[in-house]
């Protein structure tokens, strides 16, 4: 599934052919995705994109009538290509540019999304999101006071979008790991100075990997091409069995909301 890095990086790959651009066209080959397609989708036609903006992991393409919402999902991807370029398999939303030019929606498993929000509303999957992790508004103050008296274990409370948006299964394995926090402490045990360090290594990891997507934005004008994870140097994550790379211990793996967990017994100690 494309994380919070893979969806800002789709946003800095399309921005520079999508802003300022009028819509002359929407096509929806397929309306059933994880939601229906509204058919205020159409709303997007004769208007010109002001922005492209990121929400958690929701792309946002705003003009002055309203904004699309759009979740990549498991599965989806966005890519600029030529207008006249015909449609294959999976190809479920086409936003026809002015320059001639569309951003092409790629979904093959549909659990993706295009929703509409009206100008001065706001759409409910959007209206119960914690702070972006890169803001200011996510600091150790904030973390402490949400985890206070909290049973829940740290891994699962660090993804649970209502305390802070886009912290997927990679990027929590490896921010806990750099944090020397065990994921299955109960997150009301945190200190304040865990929670700072945590907050640093979390916005650090994202921010890191982020920068390293930048490397990629070609591919969001290749036909060929698909926008997919790019090469990261994670540090545990996947790795349950190898050394742990600063002490050597053997990596070890459990599963803590259905998603695989890796984590070093001695750096991160319960």
């Amino acid at each position: 599934m494309p994380e919070l890095p893979e969806v800002e990086v789709s946003r800095m790959g399309i921005t520079p052919y999508v802003e300022g651009q009028t819509v002359t066209q929407i096509i929806v080959r397929q309306p059933q995705l994880r939601w229906l397609v509204p058919d205020e989708l159409q709303l997007l036609q004769g208007q010109v994109i002001r922005r492209i903006t990121r929400r958690a992991k929701y792309l946002l393409l705003e003009c002055d009538l309203g904004t699309a919402l759009v979740h990549l999902g498991m599965s989806g991807s966005l890519r600029v290509l030529p207008a006249s370029l015909a449609p294959e398999k999976h190809d479920h939303v086409d936003v026809i540019l002015s320059n001639n030019m569309m951003i092409r929606y790629h979904d093959p498993r549909r659990f993706g999304a295009w929703l509409w929000q009206a100008q001065d509303t706001m759409h409910q999957v959007l209206s119960k999101l914690g702070p972006e992790p890169l803001s200011d508004a996510f600091n150790a103050d904030y973390l402490l006071a949400r985890a206070k008296g909290k049973k829940l274990v740290m891994k699962s409370f660090i993804m649970d979008n209502a305390v802070v948006v886009g912290v997927g299964n990679i990027y929590a394995n490896e921010s806990l790991f750099c944090a020397g926090i065990h994921p299955k402490r109960p997150a009301g045990s945190l200190t304040h100075s865990e929670a700072a360090c945590l907050v640093d290594e979390i916005k650090t990891v994202l921010a890191a990997a982020i920068a390293q997507g930048g490397t990629t934005l070609k591919d969001f004008t290749n036909a060929d091409g698909k926008a997919g994870y790019f090469a990261q140097e994670l540090r545990v994550y996947g790795k349950a069995g190898e050394p742990c790379p600063q002490c050597e211990t053997v990596l070890e793996r459990v599963v803590i909301g259905q998603r695989a967990t890796v984590f070093c017994p001695h750096c991160q100690p319960l």
